[in-house]
């Protein structure tokens, strides 16, 4: 196995191009490809330049940003799938290639995106009075950011964008509590395009100033060797075990996730060398894509980098970056524990082995190798942790991979790679900045109606009736209406979260939820923090969420497995983390930084997630230290239920459930010739 560890970029790349239309670009002509790379690798520099010697004026600063990143677009991205596939010939309609409607795009992108910067200083003499030129350019805006989103992203999110603007135009026609005045065009555009409520947000400014560094920070510490180390370590130190390509999977997807922060790009960048692995020594071909799919989407919520979600939060929460990254320790723990269970078990059933000592590459030759590629990491976390702004951090994390690449004599990379490396970073980032000013369309207009506290009234008067409803048949009167009232209000949040995650990528379902949930869990006395958090994990589901989990299917692509069965899969070994937003909800010790935080809370609710997953994970694979029947599987599944709710008694109660089903275990084990009576869900 030693010898297949080897990252091939060009290959990653085209795999990502495969299964993620984020990065599907089109075939560019050398002319066409060499104005893009010199506009992608200026936005790079851009970018780079402001982050270490000081932003521009806030408006300014995102304008540059939108006109850069929806005039790329249109340059890399094509109108329709035959045009991503297919290099047209220069000509009159086709000038370099491209549609010339494309270019018309681009310069009006350009345009409409510095228009408000360039008018800014004037804004101020004519709030809410917008000139018929501002709303002409306001209404290209929103076309060419509809288009660019459609582009990069599919039909979902600019479709809910049409759908909540109408709601803004025709509110008096809106059905019982959602009826509200409703605004003339001029109005909403004004709101959406002049002020700072609508697309030049909250979203777009942190995308400008926090995601873009982070993701060529990953670019460029994958290019110079860090992933590869955090593979052949992760190899080293759980290949051994049985099982072992399938938590080599989990504990790269872990390392790998802390620099990257995108589910897709973990999969196939670990996928291709830990798939076959597993496919190799007994796994279903299904079972090892969803693994790797079902890991790789931890990479969201692992510190230090996480996901674009994670920097939104500190502009919404008005928290530090650290706070954020402490916060999500122990929920991202969890969630690569309930993946590793269920992958352990598995094995078990299945008899499988590990991989020999000849397999295994060594930790010595490991780090001797690739430790000058750690110091860029280590640099930014340090960094982080002195209380500097995370684009500053991120400024010396990228000059730090520069210098490393550049003078390292193991791994050495040229001048060449930076600048590519610069390019690629730009090109990934370009869908995630369409998407968050689209967005920002949805929070403007939330914002002009109100409709996220009428929402929030509706949930929580839905979910208070329902308690009351159930509550007379709990025996003893167990659980409180209010507890009761709060359950079904989270259950409700979490189904919203996980079906707007077909169609949506996780950042996008995060903004959106914020707005429209955040207000419910606020209601209800949730902390902001804790409720941010929760809207967030179930986000990140999105991307092996059937039947769009993006993830699951390029792991599928790799093991030329169901893409339906391995997303199934991939949604069940993720049900881990489905549980743990609801003991911090309940337990916000669970996050560290919650007020009131004490460690003998923090203790109980962790020891009770710990079980309650292994105890869940045993019940989806049919195996605890031996075959289980059916019936224990269900018992299995409630015990897991009360063991992590975070209460004495509840966790009790789990315990001695667990108990007896272990005694079953120890004293009357199902025969070995028996496991197929267990098969494996999903």
């Amino acid at each position: 196995m030693r010898e297949e560890k080897e990252i091939d970029p060009a290959h990653v790349q085209e795999m990502e191009e495969r299964f993620d239309p984020e990065v599907r670009f089109r075939p560019l002509g050398r002319a066409a490809g060499t104005i893009a790379a010199i506009l992608l690798f200026a936005l790079s520099l851009f970018h780079y330049y402001t982050a270490g010697f000081g932003l521009l004026r806030e408006v300014n600063h995102r304008g540059v940003h939108l006109a850069f990143v929806l005039a790329l677009i249109f340059i890399v991205f094509a109108a329709t799938k035959k045009g991503q596939s297919r290099l047209y010939p220069s000509g009159f309609w086709r000038p370099l290639g491209l549609p010339l409607t494309d270019w018309l795009f681009v310069l009006a992108a350009g345009v409409s995106a510095l228009y408000v910067p360039y008018i800014f200083d004037d804004l101020a003499f004519r709030v809410g009075n917008p000139l018929p030129l501002d709303v002409a350019m306001g209404t290209v805006m929103i076309l060419v950011l509809l288009e660019a989103t459609r582009r990069s992203m599919g039909w979902p999110l600019p479709l809910i964008a049409i759908i909540v603007m109408a709601y803004a135009v025709f509110g008096r026609q809106a059905p019982g509590v959602l009826v509200h005045p409703g605004s003339d065009w001029s109005t909403l555009v004004n709101h959406l395009y002049l002020t700072s409520q609508g697309i030049y947000g909250l979203p777009v400014g942190v995308v400008a100033t926090y995601v873009f560094h982070f993701v060529l920070f990953g670019v460029l510490a994958t290019r110079i060797g860090l992933g590869r180390l955090f593979i052949d370590f992760a190899s080293a130190f759980a290949g051994r075990f049985s099982g072992g390509p399938a938590k080599v999977s989990v504990f790269s997807s872990a390392l790998l996730g802390s620099i990257s922060g995108s589910s897709i790009a973990n999969t196939v960048t670990t996928g291709a060398l830990t798939i076959p692995a597993m496919i190799r020594i007994g796994y279903p071909r299904h079972f090892a894509a969803a693994v790797e799919a079902a890991s790789s989407t931890g990479g969201q919520i692992t510190p230090p980098v996480m996901g674009a979600a994670a920097f939104l939060m500190i502009e919404f929460l008005g928290v530090p970056y650290t706070t954020i990254i402490v916060a999500a320790i122990v929920p991202a723990a969890m969630h690569f524990f309930g993946v590793l269970c269920q992958v352990h078990f598995e094995a078990k059933r299945l008899g499988l082995r590990g991989l020999t000592r000849d397999e295994l590459p060594r930790v010595g030759t490991i780090l001797k190798r690739d430790w000058p590629t750690l110091l860029p990491l280590f640099i930014l976390i340090f960094i982080l942790l002195q209380g500097f702004t995370p684009y500053l951090a991120a400024f010396w994390g990228i000059t730090a991979c520069i210098v490393v690449g550049l003078v390292n004599p193991l791994n050495r990379i040229g001048v060449k790679d930076v600048l590519e490396a610069f390019v690629l970073g730009a090109k990934y980032a370009l869908a995630v900045g369409a998407a968050a000013a689209t967005v920002g369309i949805i929070i403007g207009v939330v914002t002009l109606t109100g409709v996220s506290f009428k929402i929030a009234y509706m949930v929580t008067s839905t979910a208070g009736q329902w308690a009351g409803l159930v509550a007379p048949f709990i025996p003893f009167a167990i659980v409180e209406v209010s507890t009761l009232t709060l359950l079904i209000t989270l259950i409700l949040t979490a189904i919203v979260c996980i079906v707007m995650g077909c169609g949506i990528p996780t950042t996008a379902t995060y903004l959106i939820m914020v707005s429209v949930a955040a207000p419910v869990l606020g209601l209800l006395g949730i902390a902001p923090l804790v409720a941010h958090f929760f809207v967030f994990y179930y986000g990140v589901l999105a991307d092996i969420t059937p039947p769009v989990a993006l993830a699951a299917y390029a792991g599928a692509g790799i093991a030329n497995a169901n893409p339906f069965k391995a997303g199934n899969t991939a949604f069940r070994l993720g049900m881990g983390k489905a549980l743990v937003p609801f003991v911090f909800v309940f337990s916000p010790s669970l996050l560290l930084v919650t007020e009131g935080f004490t460690w003998s809370s923090f203790a109980l609710a962790f020891t009770g997630t710990v079980i309650g997953i292994t105890a869940l994970s045993a019940a989806f694979g049919g195996w605890l230290f031996g075959a289980l029947y059916l019936v224990e599987r269900w018992v299995l599944a409630i015990a897991a239920m009360l063991l992590v709710a975070p209460e004495f008694v509840s966790t009790a109660i789990g315990l001695g459930i667990l108990f007896l089903v272990l005694l079953r275990q120890v004293f009357f084990a199902i025969p070995q010739s028996r496991p197929a009576q267990s098969p494996t869900a999903g």
